[in-house]
């Protein structure tokens, strides 16, 4: 009886270790760029084995980043509860997973997608879990701009799943989660201010300030309200996404006002923080029903 309980606490460990929420996004993101890229149906094995290679990799760099940072984790109210500062796995073991994840993930998208994908998502994870976890996090209070690329590839390697290229079009995805990524890590990053002074690492709120950060949180949603119109604008999306699109950058900015207005209400910060989250895939799904949409029009 006991065996079986400690079998599946040490399931639910290793399964937390890969983020599953945030790789959902991720994927999610891909996914919908999968769709985008042709006018009716992706090719099937494209899209399943893309789906499933790009979400093993994204777990594999969420376990890697879950190892290099378990030292600060246990420091900070908002990760000490994670497997490994509390002991429920080794370092060795969670090392051990992110690899087989990683490889069975690049044997996916090389063998049964295209070895474009493959390539291209292999850098995101170096991207992410090295350059980004061991050098930016700690080097710059820029870490998110900088490495916020890593985070922003998914619609890219969802784009090359299908077409085995990369184009302009590809890339106007990439741009739209790059630009999102500052104003939504920077509000939570205020909330968690004293933690991440604690840890010593230099986000924008610990070496600038609340108030300049908050200022940049305000420009970059600003910048983002600009290019989410642009789908719009080049032909990709219709007046269904546009309008969707127009309401939610509206609550953001709203919700971003709000934490200029209150500086002292951390709270606010977390709100902001939680409802870019909701943006984004809202965002995304819009994206994905405006095409099918349009799609049935011209039939």
């Amino acid at each position: 009886m006991n065996t079986n309980v400690e079998t599946y606490t040490d399931w639910r460990d290793y399964y937390e270790l890969t983020k599953p929420r945030v790789v959902m996004l991720i994927v999610f993101t891909a996914v919908v760029r999968m769709f985008l890229s042709v006018p009716g149906w992706p090719d099937l094995q494209a899209l399943v084995f893309g789906t499933l290679g790009i979400g093993l990799a994204s777990s594999s760099a969420a376990v890697f980043n879950h190892v290099l940072d378990h030292r600060t984790d246990i420091l900070m109210m908002r990760t000490r509860g994670r497997p490994l500062p509390q002991g429920k796995l080794t370092e060795k073991a969670a090392l051990s997973f992110a690899s087989v994840l990683c490889v069975i993930a690049m044997i996916i998208l090389w063998f049964l997608v295209n070895p474009l994908t493959a390539v291209l998502t292999f850098a995101s994870l170096i991207g992410y879990a090295v350059v980004y976890t061991m050098f930016l996090k700690r080097a710059t209070p820029q870490n998110i701009v900088i490495g916020g690329a890593a985070g922003a590839a998914p619609p890219v390697l969802g784009w090359t799943a299908i077409t085995g290229e990369v184009t302009s079009s590809a890339l106007l995805l990439f741009l739209i989660i790059f630009v999102w990524t500052p104003p939504h890590f920077w509000a939570l990053a205020i909330a968690r201010k004293e933690e991440y002074e604690k840890v010593g690492i230099p986000m924008l709120p610990v070496t600038h300030g609340e108030e300049y950060t908050r200022l940049n949180i305000l420009l970059y949603t600003i910048l983002l309200v600009l290019i989410t119109i642009i789908p719009y604008l080049t032909g990709m999306s219709g007046l269904i996404y546009l309008s969707v699109a127009l309401v939610l950058d509206a609550m953001f900015l709203y919700h971003v006002i709000q934490m200029r207005r209150a500086p002292e209400d951390l709270e606010l910060a977390m709100k902001t923080f939680k409802f870019s989250i909701t943006y984004l895939g809202i965002l995304f799904a819009a994206l994905l029903v405006d095409h099918y949409f349009l799609f049935q029009l011209s039939l």
